[in-house]
């Protein structure tokens, strides 16, 4: 019997061990589970300065304003006209590059569709972001 001076001490008490175990097996299914997606987006780089070669043709400037105006060589024109301005000017000098110059606050959806007409038909185009250069009319 217990003497009512004696306390009867009882050590509760959790293994951690397991748990832990538990929690670091899980933690490595999941990162060897993971998936890892690269995601693809538009080439981003502006054009090398100066000319790329002696005879090269001066590239065809597609410049897309803050307001979404578009300018084909400093002319204004539509973006349902875009591509016909350029295969007409690419007909004057065939092997002539395509550069866009896309504003930052530019639409996106602007650029998007000018960059897929392009490539759609073939046309050779860099990407060159500005941050406030306006064509000069």
């Amino acid at each position: 019997m217990f003497n009512r001076n004696q306390r009867r001490t009882d050590n509760a008490s959790a293994n951690m061990t397991p748990m832990l175990d538990i929690v670091f097996i899980l933690l490595i299914f999941f990162i060897v589970s993971a998936t890892f997606l690269r995601e693809e987006g538009i080439d981003m780089q502006p054009p090398p300065d100066g000319p790329v070669c002696d005879g090269c043709p001066a590239p065809i400037l597609v410049q897309v304003t803050a307001n979404s105006r578009i300018y084909v060589n400093t002319v204004p024109t539509d973006i349902e006209r875009v591509i016909s301005a350029v295969n007409r000017l690419r007909a004057e000098e065939p092997y002539a590059a395509v550069v866009v110059e896309a504003h930052d606050e530019a639409n996106h959806g602007v650029i998007v569709r000018l960059w897929d007409e392009m490539q759609t038909n073939g046309v050779p185009v860099a990407l060159n972001r500005t941050d406030g250069v306006q064509p000069v009319p």
